[in-house]
């Protein structure tokens, strides 16, 4: 098993998010951070809205991964990062 679903709270906006587990009795940290992109600040806007999550992608924190990328609407687009482990 790869992923376990934890429901979170719905708020608004950035959302900060550290996840504390034991995996076979070894504890582990994950943070993740949850970010809403308005399409209408995308820096080159096209019609191609992947071309808009990629320069979102290509300028963001090089210390966080991309985890997913949620469900689109007509003017934002949430996505998901995942802090990099250092170990």
């Amino acid at each position: 098993m790869g992923a376990i679903a934890i429901n979170i709270p719905q708020i608004s906006g950035e959302q900060e998010i550290e996840v504390e587990v034991r995996i076979n009795g070894e504890k582990k940290s994950y943070n993740y951070r949850v970010e809403v992109f308005h399409w209408a600040d995308c820096e080159n806007p096209s019609a191609d809205r992947v071309d808009c999550i990629r320069q979102i992608l290509a300028k963001y924190d090089p210390a966080w991964e991309l985890y997913q990328i949620g469900m689109p609407t007509d003017h934002v687009v949430p996505i998901t990062f995942r802090k990099k482990r250092t170990s």
